[in-house]
């Protein structure tokens, strides 16, 4: 039950990130969900594209982050780590997370309005040229916290799974 309620937490911190991300960014350029993006919600909402996508887009990554540390806390003879001592690392990856896609997207929407290519072909020729910069920020953001979400996720991962070991080695 212990894994059942660390995969859970994970998932759902996900979620909570991913809905409250995108209800930046749809709101910012509502294009990065209605161009980029397959038509899995006949909408222009921000608010509902952001509920949408927000789930589609995490809850699979929080499920594989829940499983990960789940095994890596649970599993073996080592001594186990309870779902509380795990809560305090995702939420500090959720919000390590977010510094990085604001970050990464202000960087996207400097270099669009600047004249750099921020975003690759074919969106600056399907985005309309007032929202490209709104666009590039959108984009670089969503592409921060992928690789941040990833990358973070595997050191909690990796830390969990040496904290254990280094308890059982006393």
């Amino acid at each position: 039950m212990e894994s059942v309620r660390i995969v859970l937490f994970a998932t759902m911190a996900a979620i909570v990130y991913g809905v409250l991300h995108d209800l930046v960014t749809a709101n910012l350029c509502v294009e990065y969900f209605t161009v980029a993006h397959p038509p899995v919600f006949p909408t222009r909402s921000p608010v509902l594209l952001a509920l949408g996508w927000g789930v589609i887009a995490t809850w699979w990554v929080g499920l594989g982050l829940g499983i990960g540390l789940a095994l890596a806390a649970r599993i073996g003879s080592a001594p186990k780590m309870k779902p509380a001592e795990l809560r305090r690392p995702i939420v500090l990856l959720m919000i390590a997370t977010g510094i990085a896609a604001v970050v990464s997207g202000a960087i996207g929407a400097a270099l669009a309005a600047a004249g750099f290519p921020a975003v690759p072909d074919p969106w600056p020729t399907l985005i309309p040229a007032d929202r490209l910069v709104a666009f590039s920020a959108d984009a670089w953001a969503h592409m921060a916290s992928y690789g941040i979400g990833a990358v973070g996720g595997l050191v909690i991962i990796v830390r969990t799974l040496r904290r254990r070991l280094a308890t059982e080695r006393g």
